[in-house]
């Protein structure tokens, strides 16, 4: 019993298929394409003001040079919420629930900051390490701390979106499998598990989105810090 819990976030496979590719697929194929005319309807007005109020909530306190990763970021933003989201409907996979998928986005932007900060400010990208007026026997031992912190960075974003999605869903499981057995049982007791059950879906809900807004929003802050 307490394995079959972890038996969904494995990556399902259909005819020897894994079909993890069609759940990163599906977002894409949800959103609906801009169009030429003149006058667009309701779903894509709504779409393009979240697209810019958030857009201008993330990059108002970087500097120009960092607006290129707009495109890129708001992209990221509005995939993980559709993946985030759509694995909370039932017979579904949530790709985000696997740390090698998390890492894979995590790192390569990580490292993409750490670069343009090397390439643009070399001075001060490396004078982070070393905060000033630090005293000078501890001068080795903050660089080497320092060092460590910036290299924990892509794993803490990634293992925070994982473990927060991984631990929800477990949650819900546990709590959906107490009250199923509870009803037979003791129906009242049942009723109000499954109140409670309703209530932390709903939060589900609003942590899939916080935790796609957080991971944009921390890569958005080291963006500004080499930019």
């Amino acid at each position: 019993m307490t394995l079959s819990f972890f038996d969904q976030f494995m990556s399902p496979t259909l005819l020897g298929i894994p079909l993890i590719a069609l759940a990163l697929t599906l977002p894409w194929i949800l959103f609906p394409q801009p169009s030429s005319r003149w006058m667009n309807n309701r779903l894509l007005t709504l779409q393009s003001w979240f697209i810019r109020q958030f857009t201008q909530q993330i990059f108002l306190p970087v500097n120009i040079p960092g607006h290129k990763w707009a495109s890129l970021l708001t992209s990221l933003m509005l995939f993980l919420i559709s993946v985030n989201m759509l694995g909370l409907l039932p017979y579904t996979f949530t790709p985000t629930t696997q740390l090698s998928l998390n890492m894979a986005f995590a790192v390569p932007l990580w490292l993409a900051t750490v670069i343009i900060g090397l390439r643009n400010q070399p001075t001060h990208a490396l004078g982070h390490l070393l905060p000033e007026g630090t005293p000078t026997l501890l001068i080795p031992v903050l660089i080497i701390i320092e060092t460590i912190s910036l290299f924990i960075r892509p794993l803490a974003l990634g293992v925070r979106l994982t473990a927060n999605l991984t631990a929800g869903h477990l949650l819900i499981q546990l709590i959906a499998t107490a009250a199923f057995v509870l009803l037979p049982i003791m129906p009242t007791t049942a009723i109000l598990t499954s109140i409670l059950l309703f209530l932390l879906t709903l939060l589900e809900v609003a942590v899939a989105m916080i935790q796609a807004y957080v991971f944009v929003l921390l890569l958005s802050l080291y963006l500004q810090e080499t930019v």
